[in-house]
């Protein structure tokens, strides 16, 4: 991490320049605070996008908040404009920062419980409860981004329990973002939209569901391997779809296929009484293209019918010699 010793600057660390809404004080209090997130090394862009706000205008690896905290309010300004930016960059940065530490309020009060607290007293153990979403359902199931991932590795987060229970912790003690928060907010105030996003969640009812899980793991997949899977289910895509299937390996593809039937088989370990009632939908003669139309897409539609269970062979017609013969040995 920078040393946020801040560096003198012109003038009067309240001093603002006329075309900004922000001060020297203001950037140095942000900064410092900052500096102990672990989104500090997130990508500005990315930070900015989770706030539905305006993108960060410059781009590559180094774009992250950690890379200006070193220097002081006027040498901000000065960097950027010399990187061709305009005065109000340096207000969005700060926005940028401010709003990503102000996000942790909708939940704060609801997360700031004393570490002690045991699982019952906690509110969002008691909303994957109310939601009945198993609280031993795996991070590694769920739709997070492998920067999210890699957030929990890093904090021993293994399970979504162990997930509300973190959050106790971590919102009094780090900066979280991105999925992580996303999710966090969704549990605490029971948003379905954005729990369907992350969990193979299905809004207007409770659980986890199997169709939506395959679903999710379908969209996993890089561009060019679901472009693949279009083609070799006979999705109808465009040219430019089918130029990016070419580039997918047979080798990737088949590894992908083995790794949906993998999670196919962990998910049902979740998800019993729907696999059993696809089992018995599928047995009576429904068609399993309809069964997931809920997932809205035609290439994960097509690779999830494929992965659901088959119907039962037809019994042969037992013919008349047969049948005669069957009395007799009666």
């Amino acid at each position: 991490m920078s040393n946020l010793n801040p560096k003198p600057s012109v003038g009067s660390s309240a001093s603002v320049s006329p075309s900004l809404r922000h001060t020297a004080k203001e950037w140095d209090e942000i900064r410092k605070v900052f500096c102990s997130s672990i989104m500090a090394d997130t990508s500005l862009n990315s930070l900015a996008q989770n706030l539905e706000g305006q993108d960060w205008p410059l781009r590559g690896p180094s774009e992250v908040p950690s890379a200006y905290f070193n220097l002081s309010f006027n040498e901000l300004r000065e960097q950027l404009a010399l990187r061709g930016q305009p005065p109000s960059v340096a207000d969005q940065l700060i926005d940028i920062l401010k709003e990503t530490l102000a996000f942790d309020n909708p939940f704060g009060e609801m997360v700031s419980q004393s570490q002690a607290s045991a699982a019952e007293d906690n509110q969002l153990v008691k909303n994957l409860a109310k939601l009945k979403i198993d609280p031993d359902f795996p991070v590694s199931m769920t739709a997070f981004s492998a920067e999210t991932l890699l957030v929990c590795d890093l904090e021993h987060i293994n399970t979504l329990g162990e997930f509300a229970l973190a959050a106790q912790r971590m919102a009094t003690s780090v900066i979280v973002g991105g999925d992580f928060r996303a999710l966090l907010n969704a549990l605490s105030n029971i948003d379905e939209r954005t729990l369907a996003r992350y969990l193979p969640f299905r809004v207007g009812s409770t659980g986890l569901h199997y169709i939506e899980g395959l679903g999710q793991s379908v969209g996993a997949q890089p561009p060019a391997v679901q472009a693949a899977l279009a083609r070799r289910f006979k999705v109808p895509q465009s040219e430019a779809d089918e130029a990016l299937a070419r580039s997918a390996s047979s080798t990737a593809i088949e590894e992908t296929m083995r790794t949906l039937q993998a999670r196919a088989a962990a998910l049902r370990g979740f998800c019993k009484d729907e696999y059993t009632d696809i089992e018995s939908q599928i047995a009576a003669g429904a068609s399993a293209r309809r069964l997931v139309v809920i997932l809205g897409d035609p290439v994960r539609e097509a690779v999830v019918a494929d992965m659901l269970p088959r119907p039962p062979a037809p019994t042969k017609p037992v013919g008349f010699f047969a049948r005669l013969l069957n009395r007799i040995k009666g």
